[in-house]
């Protein structure tokens, strides 16, 4: 019973670890557009965020019951293969956080489940349905749906706003920003903050300290907003820095037009109990934006390589996990050396990015002196298709001002 006890501590540590890097990771979700079109500074930004992020992890525990009751078969599901499945959601949110490549926190967390899951106790524990109807759907619709609604929402402020005095205007859409900025951290708190509840729930469930079909007591609501909101007070701006200069040049007007947009499809799926991507939404929705505006880009050198990450991180985590699940099998030795692994794998990580650092001070501009870490990583991890010239990541932010790549950008 103590060993047992013990391995379930240690898989609600590292499900509030993951949750915090949840928070880092995805605060270009809300703020990026914010602080690049000088809405918000920096650090005021994101400690906004991480406020409303906290605030949002009470409005609802759909998300949460569809990941601990709907994803996977309770009955079987060991506390070591939800420690599995966060290694493998863990490590691929540091990659990519290294490489300043916006993916999906929460397809890192289903795929790390999922490969962990199969991994013990076959292709049988997961509930392809639910899979499905309320994971990889979504996963498409979302950034299409929020791209267009941007798109429309942009093209629409434009319209609006023609005759209006244009520094009063940007003045006007960057106060909507910051509204429109916090109406997203809150849906994130709702939405991905939820996905930590769920993972601990189950771990409970199977660890017998919870009843099945329990929702998540208050501790772990708390423990999970609490979490996710000092990753995010953080601040991931290696993403910022893309999200919000990498991939479109944004005015006020577009800005104001990709946050409402995303902020509508990742509260309407959180009541519906979607495990929505916020980062593909947003994405979406920042991309739409930037077609917007007439003589608006999108960089889709930058893009490609965030779409290639997105199809990567289900299967890429699934995999770790697995891995990781088979090695604990082995036995408490086993889960200690998976444990060792993951700390010394955080920790490389955490050093290499510390070779070129990204901050609050150099988030926005648009030459950073030290790129070459984020491009050569960038460049290793998805080289351009086949009949595309694709910049390098660092010229493709430093010509943020300069779209005139044939190649790089498409102009509407």
């Amino acid at each position: 019973m103590e060993s047992f006890s013990l391995i379930l501590a240690i898989v609600v540590v590292t499900a509030l670890a993951f949750d915090f890097t949840n928070g880092f990771h995805d605060t270009a979700n809300a703020m990026a557009t914010t602080i690049s079109t000088g809405a918000l500074k920096p650090k005021v930004a994101v400690a906004m965020s991480a406020v409303l992020n906290l605030v949002g992890a009470f409005l609802s525990v759909e998300v949460a019951n569809t990941i601990s009751k709907g994803l996977v078969d309770e009955t079987g599901i060991r506390p070591e293969v939800i420690f599995a499945a966060l290694v493998g959601a863990i490590l691929w949110n540091l990659l990519t956080w290294l490489v300043g490549l916006p993916s999906s926190s929460s397809h890192a967390l289903m795929g790390g489940l999922i490969g962990a899951a199969i991994a013990s106790a076959g292709v049988g524990a997961v509930h392809g349905d639910v899979l499905v109807t309320k994971v990889l759907l979504p996963a498409i619709a979302a950034p299409l749906v929020a791209g267009i609604a941007a798109m429309l929402g942009a093209r629409l402020t434009y319209r609006l706003g023609r005759k209006a005095d244009g520094k009063a205007a940007a003045k006007g859409y960057r106060a909507g920003q910051i509204a429109s900025a916090g109406l997203v951290s809150l849906a994130h708190g709702t939405n991905d903050a939820q996905k930590t509840m769920g993972i601990i729930t189950l771990a409970l469930v199977a660890g017998g300290a919870l009843a099945p079909d329990s929702d998540p007591p208050l501790w772990v609501i708390l423990s999970a907003g609490i979490a996710i909101a000092l990753g995010t007070y953080l601040g991931g701006w290696r993403i910022i820095r893309t999200m919000g200069k990498g991939l479109t040049d944004l005015q006020p007007q577009q800005g104001f037009a990709a946050q409402t947009s995303a902020a509508t499809v990742i509260l309407a799926s959180s009541h519906l109990g979607f495990s929505l991507s916020t980062t593909h939404s947003v994405s979406g929705a920042v991309m739409g934006a930037g077609l917007g505006r007439r003589g608006g880009v999108v960089r889709w050198s930058t893009a490609t390589r965030m779409f290639v990450a997105w199809g990567l991180t289900l299967p890429a985590a699934a995999l770790v996990a697995a891995i990781a699940e088979w090695v604990c099998g082995l036995g408490d030795w086993g889960t200690a050396l998976v444990a060792v692994f993951l700390v010394a794998s955080s920790a490389a990580i955490w050093k290499i990015s510390r070779r070129e650092v990204v901050d609050h001070t150099n988030v926005v501009d648009d030459e950073p002196e030290a790129a070459g870490v984020v491009t050569q990583a960038m460049a290793a991890v998805t080289p351009p298709p086949a009949g595309v010239t694709g910049e390098p990541a660092a010229a493709v932010a430093s010509s943020a001002s300069e779209p005139k790549a044939p190649t790089a950008t498409t102009t509407v």
